[in-house]
């Protein structure tokens, strides 16, 4: 609808254009009539006679701006699919695809309507012309400055090959699977389900983290054993429980390194690959950690939750609760 919309409104305004500077001569030329009270029934009928003469004589050359106009659709399509037939063979992107043969067609429908506007106004020169077309290039600029920059950003997207249709990508907290690429936004399936659209100017203007650019994906998880235990025999122990499962890439290796001293346990740091899908990050996260859990506990190890000391400044009166009960 918006495509319909932008295409009438171009028409229009080249046609106004175009029918002032044709008509910009005549008014030189002609000197103005004029007007007086009694004769103000004779001049709108005189008017009305004009305009009506002027649509006869005109009528010839309206009839060939239409067939102009009939045989530049006609044109636009066999060039479209002569364009569609030669990228076919490609590997090129089916959206960049259609956007070449989109881009060919609104050159040949600009053309045909300036030759349409030559012969419908005789006055008209191509220098006049091209001053209207740039009047009006100008005003739609202006009118649909957001469709353009969606529109010219599509582009650079479609044409650098950022991330394909089916790439999980993430941008500004919107995360999803590519679903479709067009020219002026992009359709993402979130993991949950829900669909959300996405301006291509969004895209353009922030970060994008393509999810699957590659094959896996490096996760890092990190858990803690007591300062009690002895840190360095729990590194094989992990490491041994993470080469053992199954939802990880064995052929890229597990790494477990001790990290630091947490508050109330030695911090170690686990990293492995999986694949890059979010749901598949998940279910290998979920595996490793089931894993680490079970190995440790099965070896003694202690996996402590926070501890917290307190103390005090001044000591604590202690009593004795037998020597109430003596009392009594």
């Amino acid at each position: 609808m918006k495509v319909l919309l932008m295409k009438v409104v171009l028409i229009i305004c080249l046609c106004i254009s175009f029918y002032g500077f044709a008509q910009q001569d005549n008014k030189e030329a002609s000197s103005p009539p004029v007007f007086s009270i009694d004769a103000a029934s004779q001049t709108l009928q005189q008017t009305v006679l004009n305009i009506w003469y002027d649509f006869i004589a005109h009528t010839p050359y309206i009839a060939v701006a239409l067939l102009v106009l009939l045989l530049t659709g006609v044109f636009s399509m066999l060039i479209s699919k002569l364009i569609g037939n030669m990228t076919g063979r490609s590997k090129m992107r089916g959206s960049l695809k259609a956007l070449t043969q989109r881009i060919a067609r609104i050159i040949i429908w600009i053309l045909g309507i300036l030759l349409a506007a030559l012969v419908v106004f005789p006055g008209l020169t191509p220098a006049k012309a091209l001053g209207g077309l740039g009047l009006a290039s100008v005003a739609i600029g202006f009118a649909f400055k957001e469709i353009f920059e969606n529109f010219f950003a599509g582009i650079l997207l479609l044409w650098k090959y950022p991330f394909e249709k089916g790439d999980f990508i993430e941008c500004q907290d919107i995360l999803g699977r590519v679903e479709n690429i067009s020219v002026r936004m992009t359709e993402l399936r979130r993991p949950d389900g829900e669909l959300v659209v996405v301006p291509n100017s969004f895209l353009f203007k922030n970060p994008v983290f393509v999810l699957t650019h590659e094959k896996s994906r490096r996760i890092r998880i990190m858990t803690g054993v007591a300062y009690s235990e002895d840190a360095r025999a729990a590194l094989p122990i992990i490491q041994r429980a993470v080469e053992n499962c199954e939802l990880i890439i064995a052929d890229k290796g597990v790494e477990v390194f001790l990290n630091g001293f947490g508050s109330s346990s030695m911090d170690i740091e686990v990293t492995w690959w999986s694949e890059p899908t979010p749901l598949g990050e998940r279910k290998s996260r979920s595996e490793v950690v089931g894993a680490i859990k079970q190995a440790l506990d099965d070896e003694g190890i202690e996996i402590p939750f926070p501890y917290r000391t307190l103390t005090f400044n001044e000591p604590l009166p202690v009593r004795s609760i037998n020597d109430e009960n003596t009392r009594d």
